[in-house]
């Protein structure tokens, strides 16, 4: 196992992600877990709903390798064009 000079450091939103997982955008589903923020892997459009939202809003034109800042919650299939998305937690 590596050695971790930062394991005692307390966790906070601008802190670096500890774990990512894939996201297959879905119409009905939430994410297991609410993200820091999500990796575009190839662009497009992504349609999400921000943590504390009461809507979707759509991002739009969205680069390959971009870091979306924003705490989702669900990531939708209907107006997704982005593929390759991952959830920085």
């Amino acid at each position: 196992m590596p050695k971790d000079s930062f394991q005692t450091s307390s966790d906070s939103l601008i802190a670096p992600a500890k774990a990512a997982f894939d996201i297959t955008p879905n119409d009905f589903t939430e994410l297991q877990e609410v993200t820091k923020a999500i990796y575009i892997g190839t662009g497009g459009d992504v349609v999400l709903r921000p943590q504390e939202g009461l809507a979707d809003v759509t991002f739009r034109n969205l680069q390959s390798g971009a870091i979306l800042d924003v705490r989702v919650s669900a990531v939708r299939a209907t107006g997704t064009s982005a593929t390759d998305i991952i959830g920085l937690v």
